[in-house]
């Protein structure tokens, strides 16, 4: 465009001898155009390439859906309902999944076994979530589904899992095959650093896409929210060889009586990563003043939501559109329960 001006410029100037002087001032912008268009990337048509965008690579799902297994209750102290089978997924696991450009399907822990194992070959990865459920049902189902999740990857078939809070409690008991691993920690509604351990490998972990500075602020200043009363000791987890085979410890933390208590570790062989604190809560809860809500706390939710769903992109699970959308999140609808400023402030229920 620029240039196109600058040529009509000259054909009107130079159409009698009495505009030569314009010469010297012509070639000047001439330069000066061109040199602009240069600094700036400005192309002629002539000189543009093909205006198309390069088609998505093969190898990756770009419509990838996350499983969340929802947890006994109804996530409100039985306000919303008291149907004894009811279960809940806080929303903002689902806005955690979604904010990193993937879809959510309900795994409903009281439904048939086969109807869960279906809604598996539906998604490309699974989120294990908070609570306090240990036992019984809830229990017999996480145990099941992990035992899928391996079976999956061990076919071939890249198939994360994340595992919050309770979730990584539930797994460290499954692979450990000692339910009274868990020993008693003071960490309720606490906002805390993460201790790297030492020669603890970043790369291929959660942690690989976090900017260094970030990286430093996670040791130094109280970015994460922990709320739980049990946890692992490091020696404790290392000395049972079956955690430790299985694991690496990649971060602890400190109790509110300075103890030591493991708090992130990723599988060794599978896509597998276990938080004991609370990674999605930082940017969708509000109703503890001691949930980080800072630029840096909103950064480490963000690079966590996005690592869990650049690894399903990696599934090659390709489900059909129409059974996904029967399936998914959108098919409830969330509850205000902040109002009392406690606990969740949206919960899906299912009953």
């Amino acid at each position: 465009m620029a240039m196109d001006a600058v040529w009509s410029f000259s054909a009107t100037i130079t159409t009698s001898w009495r505009n030569y002087m314009w010469i010297p001032i012509l070639i000047a912008l001439l330069e000066f155009v061109g040199s602009a268009e240069a600094h700036y990337g400005i192309l002629l048509p002539s000189q543009r390439s093909s205006s198309a965008c390069p088609a998505p690579d093969p190898d990756f799902y770009y419509r990838p859906v996350i499983g969340i297994v929802s947890h006994p209750g109804d996530g409100a102290s039985g306000s919303l309902t008291n149907v004894t089978n009811a279960s809940y997924i806080a929303a903002s696991y689902v806005k955690f999944v979604e904010s990193a450009g993937a879809r959510v399907i309900p795994l409903i822990y009281t439904e048939p076994s086969e109807r869960l194992l279906k809604k598996l070959d539906l998604v490309n990865g699974v989120l294990f979530t908070g609570g306090w459920a240990n036992s019984g049902l809830y229990f017999e189902t996480i145990q099941t589904i992990f035992k899928k999740v391996l079976e999956k990857n061990d076919g071939g078939h890249h198939f994360p899992l994340y595992a919050t809070c309770l979730g990584f409690e539930l797994i460290t008991m499954i692979v450990s095959e000692d339910n009274n691993i868990l020993e008693e920690v003071s960490a309720t509604n606490q906002a805390s650093t993460l201790q790297f351990a030492e020669n603890a490998t970043i790369d291929g972990t959660v942690f690989e896409r976090f900017p260094a500075h970030l990286l430093k602020k996670l040791a130094t200043d109280c970015l994460v929210m922990q709320n739980h009363h049990l946890g692992i000791s490091p020696r404790r987890f290392l000395d049972n060889k079956k955690l430790s085979s299985f694991f690496e410890v990649l971060t602890t933390s400190k109790d509110e009586d300075k103890k030591d208590y493991v708090s992130t570790v990723r599988s060794w062989n599978y896509p597998v990563t276990g938080f004991q604190w609370h990674p999605e809560k930082n940017a969708f809860e509000w109703a503890s003043p001691r949930i980080p809500h800072t630029e840096d706390a909103i950064q480490v939710t963000q690079y966590v939501a996005n690592f869990l769903v650049s690894e399903a992109r990696k599934s090659i699970n390709r489900p059909p559109a129409q059974e996904v959308r029967d399936n998914l999140i959108y098919n409830y609808s969330p509850t205000y329960s902040g109002k009392a400023g406690r606990g969740f402030d949206q919960v899906y229920t299912f009953t």
